[in-house]
């Protein structure tokens, strides 16, 4: 009658095979030494589905060879971004912050003169040169610069900004009539 031994032993008799198999799946030492460090914590995690008296080394390899698949198949979905730049450009703005952004920029905005409305809207959301704005309203063109610079100093002073607030809006032609810059 053979002895029965603890399936718990007989795990460290495998390592060195189950390496050499994991080295030969990933060719990178350190990811080798991973992926038999996982298998290993699955295997003991689940012992108790061991058969005793089956054989210990085709049950760690199989766990092996499936948690290596499931790595690769987990890492071709994933893309490598060491330092970040990828994740950084990838973040959002909660919709919520520009829905309330723009309606205190349309609360601001509607208490605004006609004429510096106009003015804002031509250079700064169509994006109109001051001389193509001054044209279209049939004024001088240091008029329309007097407009557009009071309509932004004037929005700012309702929104409660200053110069260190960054302008935080979702909505391009909002920035761009506070901030002066073009949509187009």
């Amino acid at each position: 009658m053979s002895e029965i031994t603890d399936p718990r032993d007989e795990l460290i008799e495998h390592l060195p095979a189950m390496r050499a198999f994991a080295l030969s799946l990933t060719r990178n030492g350190a990811t080798a030494d991973d992926l038999v460090q996982d298998a290993l914590v699955k295997a003991w995690d689940n012992l108790d589905k061991f058969e005793p008296g089956t054989n210990m080394r085709a049950w760690l390899f199989t766990i092996l060879r499936n948690t290596y698949y499931s790595l690769h198949r987990k890492r071709k979905r994933e893309v490598e971004d060491p330092d970040g730049v990828l994740a950084s450009h990838l973040s959002e703005k909660p919709h919520h912050d520009g829905r309330l952004a723009l309606e205190d920029f349309k609360t601001a905005f509607a208490e605004l003169t006609d004429e510096q409305r106009e003015a804002l809207i031509l250079v700064g959301a169509e994006g109109f040169s001051y001389e193509e704005a001054a044209a279209t309203c049939g004024c001088a063109v240091g008029t329309i610069k007097s407009r557009v610079n009071r309509a932004r100093a004037r929005l700012a002073e309702l929104m409660h900004l200053d110069d260190t607030d960054d302008l935080e809006m979702t909505d391009a032609t909002t920035l761009a009539g506070l901030s002066g810059a073009s949509t187009a």
